[in-house]
This record gives C-alpha cells, sequence and structure tokens, in this order.
C-alpha cells in the first residue's frame, strides 16, 4: 500500500499517524511546508516539500505532478484544513475515499446542520452569513445568546458567544478576516464529543469524553484549567443518547472509513442536541485519551483501517480518563509550581502522563494552544476517582511565571 499523507510534521500528533501507517507497512510518501526531523523521516519514503499546506489549488498540482507515472493507492489527511485537499486529489487521482460532496458537508457547519437536520435530528438554528447585514438577520432568527463562528473552522477558534447588540459591535472587527461565517443558536448544557474509528461508516471502536467547562469557556477565559474527561461505562442512557446522536449523524453524512470527532450538548432536560461533526481525529490529546482508555494504540490501528480495512486492537474500556491542562499566573518563563507535590503524594499510582512546563521554559501563548503550558493525563476504573482527580489538578495545581 502507498499512501500519500499531507502535514506528516505538524500538528505534533500527525507524526504519530505517520508512524501508525509505517508500522502497518504502508510507504508513506509525506507532503508538508517544512522539512521532516531524522526522527520522523525514518517512517517516510519519500517527502515533498511544498510552500503552504493551505494553498489548495498550488498543493494539488505538486501533488499531482510529483505521484505522476507512480502507483499511489490513496491520499490520506487528519488535519481539517486538509481534509478537502485529499478528497480532491483522490477524486482528480481516481483514488477511492470519500467524495469531495461528502467531506464538504463535514466541512462546512452549515451545510452539515443542513443535511443533519434533513435525518430528523435536532440540530441548533442557524443561517450562513457572508455581511453584516447577513448577521443581523440571522439573529433575529437565532436570537440571544447566539454563537458566531467561521463557516468552516475548526476547535473554537474565531468564536464567539453574543448575547446582545453590543456583543455583536465589539466582535464584529475581529471577524472581518472571516469570510464566511454561521451564525446559531446557543445550546446550554453539557458538552460531550463522540469519537469513533470506522469502516465504511460504521463505527468500530466509539469513545466520548466530556469537556469541563465546555469548549468555547475552555477557549476564552485564560483563568481556566480545561479538562475533558474519557468515559468509561458508554452504556449510561445520556451516553447512550450521544452515540446513537452520533451514529445516525455519519449516516446522514455519508462517512467512508477513517476518524470522526463530533461535539454534542446535553440539555437540563435531557435533549442531546448535535453540535458539529469532523471526518478526522480529534485534537488536543483526544486520541491519547482513548488509547489510556482501552490500552490501544488507535495511531496504528486508524492506520490499519485505511490501508487495509480491518480494525485489530481490542475494544473493552479499562478506564476513566483525565485530562487537566494548566495555565501559568503571569508572563514570561515559568517560575515556580504550587500543589504538584501533594498531587503526585496523593494520586501517584493513576498517573499517566506529566508534560507540565518546568522553571525556566519560556510560557506559551494559551491562545494558541490548548496544551497551554502542560498537562497531566491519569486514570482510574471508577468515574468518581477520575473526577475527584481532575478537580484536585484544575484547582489545586498552579504554575507561576516572571
Amino acid at each position: 500500500m502507498r499512501v500519500v499523507f499531507l502535514s506528516p510534521r505538524y500538528p505534533p500528533e500527525m507524526r504519530q499517524f505517520t508512524r501508525g501507517l509505517a508500522e502497518v507497512g504502508a510507504e508513506v510518501f509525506g507532503v508538508g511546508d517544512g522539512t521532516p526531523d531524522p526522527e520522523l523521516r525514518r517512517y517516510l519514503t519519500g517527502y515533498l516539500e511544498v510552500p503552504s499546506l493551505l494553498d489548495e489549488e498550488d498543493v494539488i498540482a505538486r501533488v499531482h505532478a510529483w505521484v505522476r507515472g507512480h502507483s499511489i493507492d490513496r491520499v490520506l489527511a487528519n488535519w481539517e484544513p486538509l481534509v478537502m485537499t485529499a478528497a480532491r486529489l483522490n477524486e482528480r487521482l481516481g483514488l477511492p475515499g470519500m467524495s469531495v460532496d461528502a467531506v464538504r458537508g463535514f466541512r462546512d457547519k452549515q451545510l452539515m446542520k443542513e443535511r443533519v437536520a434533513a435525518a430528523g435530528l435536532r440540530v441548533p438554528r442557524a443561517q450562513r452569513v457572508r455581511s453584516i447585514a447577513d448577521l443581523w438577520s440571522a439573529l433575529e432568527v437565532t436570537g440571544y445568546p447566539a454563537i458566531v463562528k467561521p463557516i468552516s473552522g475548526a476547535g473554537s477558534a474565531d468564536t464567539y458567544k453574543v448575547e446582545s447588540r453590543a456583543d455583536v459591535q465589539r466582535i464584529l472587527p475581529q471577524m472581518r478576516h472571516v469570510a464566511e461565517a454561521i451564525c446559531e443558536e446557543f445550546i446550554a448544557g453539557e458538552e460531550y464529543t463522540y469519537d469513533t474509528v470506522c469502516i465504511d461508516g460504521v463505527p468500530v471502536y466509539e469513545s466520548v469524553t466530556q469537556y469541563l467547562p465546555n469548549a468555547l469557556e475552555m477557549r476564552s477565559q485564560e483563568w481556566v484549567s480545561p479538562i475533558m474527561l474519557s468515559v468509561r461505562d458508554l452504556d449510561q442512557p445520556h451516553i447512550r443518547a450521544g452515540i446513537e446522536l452520533g451514529r445516525k449523524a455519519m449516516s446522514a453524512l455519508g462517512m467512508g472509513s477513517g476518524m470522526t470527532h463530533m461535539e454534542w450538548f446535553r440539555t437540563a432536560s435531557g435533549e442531546v442536541v448535535f453540535g458539529e461533526i469532523a471526518c478526522r481525529p480529534g485534537g488536543a490529546c483526544v486520541v491519547d485519551l482513548m488509547n489510556y482508555t482501552s490500552d490501544i494504540d488507535l495511531f496504528r490501528e486508524w492506520a490499519r483501517v485505511v490501508t487495509h480495512g480491518r480494525f485489530e486492537a481490542p475494544t473493552l474500556r479499562k478506564y476513566n480518563v483525565g485530562i487537566v491542562f494548566k495555565r501559568a499566573q503571569g508572563q514570561g518563563r515559568i517560575s515556580g509550581i504550587a500543589g504538584l507535590t501533594e498531587f503526585y503524594d496523593r494520586y501517584r499510582p493513576y498517573i499517566v502522563e506529566d508534560t507540565l512546563l518546568r522553571p525556566g521554559t519560556p510560557r506559551r501563548d494559551w491562545k494558541a494552544t490548548l496544551l497551554s503550558d502542560g498537562y497531566l493525563v491519569f486514570r482510574h476504573p471508577e468515574m468518581a476517582i477520575a473526577r475527584e482527580m481532575a478537580i484536585a489538578a484544575a484547582t489545586g495545581i498552579q504554575l507561576y511565571a516572571s
């Protein structure tokens, strides 16, 4: 199997998917806008460096010329901005994979909601907006509060909650670079993900993770220590309802083989509401949480699915897994950490990863990456203890910078 993999270097987890492809026997031809280091090179059969991965037309032309005369089995991408590029390349080269139209349904948030709603599923009221006049008109439909975000965005970038006309006026200057947006009804409730590995649209591995607080608050309030909790028991009634919603949404959108990442809400009344879905894996360590939940390697299993159409890992869920991202107080370099020793003394057997920045390390831009100034990952078979650890890490550990 010979595959072209777009962006094996970035985001960082793409290195693991590249490794997975190599480990299941694929010859991996990487395409990126930088030079791979020696460690990544060992997983690559070939590499094409392009000026900019986000210049879709240029990338398609360069890759088409690069593979001309060679046998390639498919083009793959797991980074949101490139899934459409991969689909267009597969169609141009006559290779298998999801159609451009199907992938567009996962990328265009308004089209996505229309197709999911057409399947009879509950989605937020929403309208596409291309101008300020469109936005004011859409708000008459959605009412306040509402969410305004890019039509093809990823994560919570350029996403705003507006509760009044004054809020709208405040965000307009920050949205000038966004050519097309969506204005949608704000859904109040608990926020979860539904993540899968699929073969021909059928989930062969499923996972649910809860956000604490919701994703928008995580991204907009610096003082928050974001928590994500992967749920061990998927048979809880409210979790099952979210899973059924996700399965129907994938069917409505024509999912093929690969990974999906969906966000959904459970309101105070118990209603489950679709948020949005992507035909790629979740970022911010979501795949790592899934791996720790079942003690498997989904980077490799994804590769086996897209190259051989098989999933061979066990699906038994052993643990609830939590991750807490920390943000230092102050600016400059990390100068101290409080509470970490006490956390280790109490929970050491359950901690599986610690990437917190140590004193002397420059602080990161918390707005640019949810990974912030590092994170802790821990797991336990009992959700009550996993949640206890999450709250303890979020409230009891503090990084300082100066």
